[in-house]
């Protein structure tokens, strides 16, 4: 639903300001206002690569001079047409509205919930700002000013009841019109501008939990981590948005759809308080229960409003909202059950090198980095290039990315290093744990890292230290610590590494052996490094089920195919790399 309020904010914002011109240009033929439209939303989704903090600068006195002009002209519009109307502050004329108006006033909820779209959008500024300037601006500027319009444009409709449907409009004094509406239609660009940046950042951490295809993410500022751009995400917000607007034209269908994305954004960011309540800050069960009961039960009565007007157009993020959410799960479901089949035939090292005397296996200088995601033995990836061509690197790392449910994974908390082998195969396995905040390194930069981890590894053997001191621990919570404290003791995995029957031993490596290691890691690293990976292709079983063949086969192989690739996702550069090519039956 954020992701449809990406596309929906954009759409109703800009042509609700720009339909503002028929209000002194009546002769204005419709089509001028939806070609407008769509040149300053095309204009708006081009100006994103430049970043959001520059966007935001170029637009913050805007915004400023919009708060301003629509506080001065409220106050004009209470003085000069009604001042009676700023008894509306009473709740008691929420109350005398229901009875008055029955189910009639109720169904104008639908209407009234746009009075507070934007509100849900503004956790995508804590990704810019800090919670205390959020709260400062809009206590002290926003709010007054949204209550000084609405009372203006109430006190001019008290006069003027014929002009309903373009009030705002109508309500701004002749002699600053222009100024005011060219003012406008720039703040609805700006509006924009914060559900689209929210649309990056929610698809930016959904691919970093698995939940979304790869795509491009671009870190916009080297100081603020949360300004990210996503080409292929903004260009097709884009198009979404201009069939939107050609397709409907009709502000009113786009304000039923957008209302109830709106309201059902705020409901279920309610409901999932109860839970940050009760297990992310621990408090007790009944506040949780009070706040959920309080603001769910008015963000309700508002989602029961906007239900009814499913058929006049909220239909659109229905629709669309379940076509992202089937995308996600079947890529979720899809990178699953590779993982699943990688995991259950994976072979043990044994194995692999028992194979050494028959296929003739050879060492050849460098460094092999095999990215892989199973955590012990050895992928099913390797073993079968190894059969098909017997000859690996002189060291050998495999890497596994692990992406953890907390926001960030400090650089010295980053690298878990443990030896699989006997010390004279110079075979190592690195985990690499990235919160879904963590942005990757460039390549260079990762192998600077991730080699230096391992030199200090061996180091720390070398000086006769014990191996669980080279790493540390990040206690996210008392299983996860425990989980990562028994992957970061330095093992020697033996025998099959398929099943429970594993057998791993604590070793301790004398200084001699473990300098030699050193000298040969070095020598590896002036060889070269060479990148492995796989190049899978998924496959359904014959006898799974059609609906399985379609996710797997069409679906998520369409979508395997269209995404980006994983090595340039994980920055490799591509004279290095090595793919090797299997089919996975799932």
């Amino acid at each position: 639903m954020v992701i449809a309020d990406g596309i929906l904010t954009p759409s109703m914002s800009v042509l609700s300001a720009v339909y503002g011109i028929k209000t002194k240009a009546g002769g204005l033929h419709e089509d001028y206002a939806i070609l407008i439209t769509c040149l300053i939303l095309v204009g708006l989704f081009a100006l994103q690569h430049i970043g959001t903090q520059r966007v935001g600068f170029l637009f913050t006195p805007i915004i400023l001079v919009w708060l301003l002009s629509i506080s001065g002209v409220g106050i004009y519009n209470i003085i000069h047409w009604n001042p009676r109307v700023v008894s509306a502050l009473s709740p008691y004329y929420v109350y005398k509205l229901f009875k008055l108006t029955g189910k009639d006033g109720w169904t104008s909820l639908g209407g009234i919930v746009l009075c507070i779209t934007g509100a849900e959008a503004m956790f995508a500024d804590l990704g810019h700002f800090s919670q205390l300037s959020i709260r400062i601006a809009f206590t002290t500027i926003i709010y007054p000013s949204l209550i000084l319009a609405y009372m203006g444009e109430a006190a001019y409709l008290s006069k003027h009841k014929e002009d309903l449907q373009r009030s705002f409009y109508r309500a701004i004094p002749e002699v600053v019109f222009w100024p005011v509406f060219i003012i406008a239609t720039l703040a609805t660009v700006v509006a924009s501008q914060a559900v689209i940046s929210a649309t990056f950042s929610i698809i930016s951490q959904c691919r970093a939990l698995n939940c979304f295809p790869r795509v491009k993410i671009i870190h916009t500022s080297n100081q603020v981590h949360g300004q990210i751009y996503i080409p292929e995400v903004n260009w097709m917000l884009m198009v979404f948005c201009l069939l939107v607007v050609i397709g409907f034209r009709d502000t009113d269908m786009i304000a039923n759809a957008y209302g109830l994305t709106v309201i059902i954004v705020m409901f279920v960011t309610t409901c999932l308080m109860f839970l940050v309540i009760v297990m992310v800050w621990k408090r007790n069960l009944l506040a949780a229960f009070i706040f959920v009961s309080v603001f769910g039960s008015l963000e309700l009565l508002y989602l029961s409003s906007c239900l009814a007007k499913v058929a006049k157009g909220g239909w659109i993020p229905l629709i669309f909202s379940l076509v992202v959410s089937s995308v996600m799960y079947i890529w979720h479901y899809g990178t699953l059950q590779k993982q699943s089949f990688e995991s259950h035939n994976k072979t043990s090292l044994d194995m692999l090198l028992s194979l050494g005397p028959n296929v003739g296996i050879n060492r050849v200088r460098g460094i092999g980095l095999i990215y892989t995601n199973v955590l012990s033995g050895i992928p099913p990836m390797f073993s079968h290039f190894v059969t098909n061509f017997p000859a690996f690197h002189q060291v050998l790392i495999f890497v596994t990315f692990q992406f953890l449910t907390t926001p960030r994974v400090s650089v010295n908390q980053r690298f878990i290093v443990r030896r699989i082998g006997p010390p004279e195969f110079r075979i190592y396995r690195c985990i690499i744990r990235l919160g879904y905040k963590d942005a990757r390194k460039d390549s260079h930069a990762f192998e600077t890292d991730l080699i230096e981890t391992v030199r200090v590894f061996l180091q720390r053997e070398s000086d006769g230290g014990d191996a669980r001191d080279s790493v540390s621990q990040m206690p996210v919570n008392q299983h996860e610590s425990n989980r990562l404290r028994d992957d970061a003791s330095t093992r020697y995995e033996n025998g099959s590494g398929a099943g429970p029957e594993t057998r791993r031993k604590r070793v301790r490596f004398c200084g001699v052996g473990s300098s030699k290691e050193l000298e040969d890691l070095e020598n590896a690293r002036e060889a070269g490094l060479a990148y492995m990976m796989g190049n899978t292709c998924v496959l359904a079983r014959e006898t799974s089920s059609f609906v399985k063949k379609f996710v797997i086969n069409i679906v998520y192989g369409f979508l395997r195919r269209n995404c980006r690739s994983p090595s340039t996702a994980l920055g490799i550069p591509h004279t290095s790399l090595i793919e090797v090519g299997m089919a996975y039956r799932v």
